[in-house]
């Protein structure tokens, strides 16, 4: 690939980062408080309290408005898998179609179905058989998510399939080996319990509010007391999830725990930046900023990348440029290595067009022997400092999401801590702080896409697939006059969403 269209590969990152960022924007609270509305009714049909069921209608009014917007953003989303990254659904064959198939047919035709129940049986089917429809909405909802993740993990981590030479995509050859994929089920838990934290902050938040305006005091105190220790749970798994998240992405994208770290002179005993900012320019490396302040851990980071103090964790000079001592491989070679998989793979079909069995096969094994590094070879002749990611980027989204994750969890506890008090009503600074951490929790998960999305570029799929090659072949224009459309209706949406759920919210119980 001589020539490269930037300005299309940017603005369609772009307008797919729009997209999934405005989505994601809905989802976590569809996907969290399905849970606390099913465990908020559970409580209900146990207690038989009329006042139960006013908060879980309550909540379930709020849930629908986000949910019938949260809808309309995804199927744009999945379009433009086809209309802006055709490579990308050429290459991935059925490995990505396969779950994202099983998510349509199984989980949304299952909570779809359901979902007509929990809003319009109530007087319709009995108490158990509404609380079974609201449980399975719940889970309906969550294994949506299950198989969209497991597809991303799979980008992150390919495995359990085989590239087709002849066809030129890549096919399943071990569904369980895709599906239990170490990076799918970290992120299947990391991903949904954030989103768990979303929701608990938004139901405490709202919760919050009645209370400085001195209404709805029930269903404000009962809402905070379900939605707190659901955080802490949610919290807790977050925290364990993401230990386990990271020290995957050591493994297998070193890179983007290099950029995640602002790490780029790779250490043994490496030290953990709790805190850093970045400030002086280093002219030795393209964007490479060295740190004006940071506090830093001994050890820490070696630790918690590969459970021993002493380990050794490689930084982008070292990733880029190679060490020998530790056997990494400098991206030169691997780029050259990747232009010997694409020109055996081409050599390959052109022996095979012309009879040439013996070439064919000869090329064949010269493509598999250098096919762990084929994505690599799009970026011969070019800059290897292009597959570096954004650090700065990556290192403040990764930073920010952690501490507000340690904030969320303090507020959670203090939260139960003083309603079971019973002074949190008279604790207004809470209170109010409570309400203005609803806008961080949409910041939390939104940071936490970037570091993952961000922080592998260029790769689409890791070490098999840039970008580059993955974009299809358009008009620029096209793609630019979509994104601001885009940008146009989804934020349209978004401030009709935010009207609407404000005057269900003002409304309260009423009817």
């Amino acid at each position: 690939m001589e020539h490269i269209d930037w300005s299309l590969v940017n603005w369609s990152r772009a307008q797919f980062a729009l997209t999934a960022m405005y989505h994601w924007l809905f989802v976590p609270i569809t996907l969290g408080i399905t849970f606390i509305i099913a465990i908020m009714e559970t409580i209900y049909v146990k207690t038989n309290n009329p006042k139960w069921k006013e908060i879980t209608q309550f909540w379930m009014g709020v849930f629908a408005i986000n949910f019938a917007i949260g809808v309309a953003t995804g199927i744009i989303l999945e379009f433009e898998f086809g209309t802006n990254w055709s490579n990308y659904s050429w290459f991935v064959g059925d490995i990505f179609g396969a779950p994202l198939a099983i998510e349509g047919i199984m989980a949304f035709f299952m909570e779809s179905t359901f979902i007509a129940i929990m809003f319009f049986g109530w007087n319709k089917v009995s108490k158990k058989t509404h609380l079974i429809s609201s449980w399975l909405v719940a889970v309906g909802s969550n294994l949506s998510a299950l198989w969209i993740l497991v597809a991303n993990g799979w980008m992150q981590n390919p495995v359990g399939m085989t590239f087709n030479p002849d066809t030129m995509r890549n096919e399943m050859t071990n569904f369980w080996e895709v599906l239990f994929n170490p990076f799918a089920i970290n992120k299947f838990l990391h991903t949904i319990m954030s989103s768990y934290i979303v929701a608990a902050v938004f139901v405490v938040g709202i919760s919050a509010w009645f209370l400085l305006k001195k209404r709805e005091q029930y269903l404000a105190k009962r809402s905070i007391i379900v939605a707190s220790i659901f955080g802490i749970f949610a919290s807790i798994v977050t925290i364990a999830s993401g230990d386990e998240s990271a020290r995957a992405v050591a493994k297998h994208q070193p890179m983007k725990f290099a950029a995640m770290e602002g790490l780029y002179d790779g250490q043994q005993n490496a030290p953990l930046v709790a805190l850093g900012f970045f400030g002086t320019k280093d002219p030795k490396m393209p964007n490479r900023e060295e740190f004006a302040f940071e506090l830093r851990i001994p050890n820490v980071l070696s630790y918690l990348a590969f459970m021993d103090a002493d380990a050794f964790v490689p930084g982008i000079r070292d990733l880029v440029h190679g060490n020998e001592e530790h056997q990494i491989m400098p991206y030169k070679d691997r780029i050259a290595k990747g232009k010997i998989a694409i020109d055996a793979l081409a050599a390959y079909k052109q022996a095979k067009k012309n009879g040439d069995e013996e070439a064919a096969s000869s090329q064949l094994q010269i493509f598999k022997a250098n096919f762990k590094h084929f994505g690599y070879g799009y970026y011969f002749g070019k800059d290897p400092h292009l597959l570096i990611p954004n650090v700065k980027l990556s290192f403040y989204s990764f930073h920010i999401m952690v501490v507000l994750g340690v904030h969320f969890l303090v507020l959670f506890t203090l939260l139960l801590y003083f309603i079971f008090k019973k002074k949190l009503p008279n604790m207004r600074w809470l209170l109010w702080v409570t309400l203005w951490t609803i806008p961080l929790a949409f910041v939390a998960t939104e940071t936490g896409w970037v570091v993952a999305e961000v922080g592998r570029q260029p790769w689409v799929i890791q070490d098999l697939m840039p970008n580059i090659a993955a974009v299809s072949q358009i008009d620029t224009y096209n793609v630019q006059i979509t994104f601001f459309l885009f940008f146009a209706v989804f934020t349209a949406l978004l401030i009709a969403e935010i009207k609407i759920m404000l005057t269900q919210i003002k409304k309260g119980t009423q009817h």
